[in-house]
């Protein structure tokens, strides 16, 4: 039902290349791949629901701010929100493994467990959100400019090298240039922090 949904949901927008988006992700291992390793949805098909609940909250954050800022709507068009949401983490789709892992159990003892590892500098080592644009860029998406900054820059300062005052200023060029950056960003915490909040 989530894959449908998410299938739907990007052909509904009509891009160009999102066929071969598609194909390319069910080949990589996009459907089935966790979200974290341990952080958020540390499960099979974790990345998938976590897209999709990105989704949602920029969908739900959308609705209020335009009806307070009504000059913002073409600037957050819908298939622009599907397209950053649904896809700003693509470059996670061939990082994890299945693996045993070790941990200490409520009682102080080792147990082995099944789990993820992950290497980031799998396929194509360029960045977080750098290698999902390349990847949809390479795969023939067409990707406007404010949806490539969105999607590059949807980690905001998590993805920060503080020492790079050009990347400061990038993130902070882009937040001007385009609301959907913030959206994005936004709705990527709300998802991760709350929607899939556990005790």
């Amino acid at each position: 039902m989530n894959r449908t949904r998410f299938e739907e949901t990007l052909l509904k927008t009509e891009r160009k290349g999102i066929d071969n988006v598609l194909s390319q992700l069910d080949q990589c291992g996009f459907y089935n791949a966790p979200a974290s390793t341990r952080f958020h949805l540390a499960c099979k098909g974790g990345l998938l629901q976590h897209s999709l609940n990105v989704y949602d909250a920029a969908i739900m954050l959308r609705e209020p701010v335009i009806q307070r800022e009504p000059h913002l709507e073409p600037l957050l068009p819908l298939d622009s929100i599907a397209i950053t949401t649904l896809l700003h983490d693509t470059c996670k789709s061939d990082i994890y493994q299945e693996a045993i892992l070790s941990r200490k159990n409520a009682d102080g003892f080792w147990e082995k467990y099944p789990g993820y590892t992950v290497d980031y500098t799998a396929g194509l080592p360029l960045g977080h959100g750098e290698k999902s644009v390349v990847m949809l860029l390479s795969w023939g998406l067409e990707l406007k400019p404010e949806e490539m900054m969105a999607i590059r820059w949807h980690m905001t300062a998590w993805n920060l090298p503080f020492q790079s005052p050009e990347h400061k200023e990038s993130l902070n060029a882009a937040k001007k240039l385009s609301p959907l950056v913030s959206l994005v960003q936004l709705a990527d915490g709300v998802a991760s922090g709350l929607l899939e909040w556990e005790a």
